[in-house]
């Protein structure tokens, strides 16, 4: 199933298929938000925004702004 990152919560787990092109692309890519890349919610704030991810080997936080723009593929439920 393919979902935005900010869809997913505390815990889930997927693979970058791919991010909108923006004015955000270049800087996710460049924090390691390629496609083909493993990806982990760690960390959620308690209001929900920002979180913090698990990618390409360090910890990332994002604002689920920036997160909407991120397409995750997760395993179906």
């Amino acid at each position: 199933m393919i979902k935005k990152l900010s869809a997913l919560r505390l815990g889930e787990t997927g693979v970058i298929e791919s991010v909108d092109q923006n004015d955000l692309h270049l800087k996710l890519m460049e924090m390691g938000c390629i496609p083909g890349e493993f990806i982990m919610v760690n960390q959620v704030a308690p209001f929900g925004d920002p979180i913090t991810v698990k990618v390409a080997g360090y910890h990332l936080s994002l604002r689920l702004s920036e997160a909407d723009h991120i397409w995750v593929e997760t395993a179906a439920n």
